[in-house]
């Protein structure tokens, strides 16, 4: 071999060489030991009591996670939002595997007691508008003149704090917007009480019937940290009528404002003021009116709503009143199981909400890490009687693991 074919050889030998390299590289499998650990988890966190810790890591390509405390599976999420009511510590393992590669990193959360003043209990009103019915504009009281503002207001006053008192929704879709000073924490079990108006008679052992006028319940987790429920997303509770045949999803509902100059159409009964008051008609083909009874003679139609008429959706679910009598003199409500509010008495644990119940729009139950906003509207379009629309009535609210 001359000198010349022995330096192609050489050549061509080295070329190989270094593709098989690069190839190789191109090949090679990441693995979670390429990243500095604490840019995966650090040593130690500290957090406030119901403050949401956030602990996004730096990831490998592919990786699978799962989150423990105390060998407890907590989250299978890439970013893990921890919260506990409770001044403790925490030791916080995460599990990485990648490519059939598993790392283990551990790392201490300490709950610390918070410096803020916190409340247990509603801190803000954010929107109020109620549907017709016989406590609109009464409870809270519609002043001449006042605005939407104004009645946003006075929903705050009436049931922010201990010393509550009480709102009316109207019929169905009236709603009103609360939240807390503090994020209410995703707890196993119940996690937060909604007051009302409701009682069961004295013979409601067992069939959990009276006076109940549920509202359904939305609730929102302050994503962003700005203190309003803005840009939050928003989840339902769902109840025990969420996925029965029985409920109607996206239901929607106008209330036309009364004419001033038409004259009272007076019922058959005697407290039937006005059988044709207020009109009304929902996207199902249904229409109809309001009564009017002798009981309120205000307006059911919210003075500061300056348009002839306006709607309100949301779900709807089945009426639950009925005449136990017979002869249209004793109407009572029938409570659901659970996870509404004004369902149940206030002492009773049917009043409690589980953070765990709330789906996403397309029903798929979430995870959240804990709640800081409150919706509630009544969920029934029907009137009972003499004892007219079902209106669910809101008191207060406050957290449960707040202490």
């Amino acid at each position: 071999m001359n000198k010349n074919h022995f330096n192609i050889l050489k050549i061509t030998l080295s070329l190989i060489l270094l593709l098989g390299c690069i190839a190789c590289e191109s090949d090679k499998e990441e693995v979670p030991g390429s990243i500095d650990p604490a840019e995966i988890l650090k040593e130690n966190y500290t957090i406030d009591r119901f403050k949401v810790l956030s602990i996004v890591p730096k990831l490998p390509a592919n990786a699978q996670l799962t989150w423990s405390i105390n060998d407890s599976v907590i989250s299978q999420n890439t970013e893990l939002d921890f919260i506990s009511p409770y001044q403790k510590n925490y030791p916080l393992t995460l599990k990485l595997t990648t490519n059939g590669v598993v790392k283990t990193y551990t790392s201490l959360i300490s709950v610390t007691k918070e410096s803020a003043n916190y409340s247990k209990y509603i801190s803000n009103v954010f929107d109020f508008r109620p549907a017709v019915g016989q406590f609109t504009n009464g409870i809270p009281e519609y002043l001449p003149g006042n605005t939407e503002a104004n009645l946003i207001s006075a929903a705050k006053k009436a049931i922010v704090g201990p010393n509550s008192s009480m709102i009316s929704l109207g019929g169905f879709g009236g709603y009103v917007v609360f939240g807390f000073d503090h994020t209410i924490p995703n707890m196993n079990g119940r996690d937060f009480k909604i007051l009302g108006n409701a009682f069961f008679g004295s013979e409601a052992s067992e069939e959990r019937f009276g006076s109940c006028e549920p509202g359904i319940i939305l609730v929102a987790y302050d994503k962003n940290k700005n203190g309003k429920p803005d840009e939050d997303e928003w989840y339902e509770i769902a109840g025990s009528e969420y996925f029965k045949n029985t409920t109607v999803k996206n239901y929607s509902i106008t209330y036309f404002k009364p004419d001033p100059n038409k004259q009272p159409v007076v019922g058959d009964e005697f407290w039937q003021a006005n059988i044709e008051y207020v009109k009304w008609q929902d996207n199902q083909g249904n229409s109809g009116y309001k009564t009017q009874n002798a009981f309120h003679d205000q307006s059911y139609y919210p003075l500061w709503i300056a348009e002839s008429s306006y709607t309100l959706k949301g779900t709807k679910i089945k009426d639950n009143f009925y005449d136990q009598s017979g002869t249209g003199n004793y109407w009572v409500g029938k409570s659901f199981d659970f996870g509404y509010a004004d369902n149940a008495p206030n002492n009773d644990e049917g009043s409690n909400i589980d953070i765990s119940w709330a789906v996403d729009k397309d029903g798929k139950y979430v995870k959240l890490p804990g709640i800081d906003f409150v919706k509630v509207y009544t969920g029934i379009n029907q009137e009972a009687g003499w004892l007219g629309e079902v209106s669910t009535e809101v008191a207060g609210a406050y957290d449960l693991y707040f202490k």
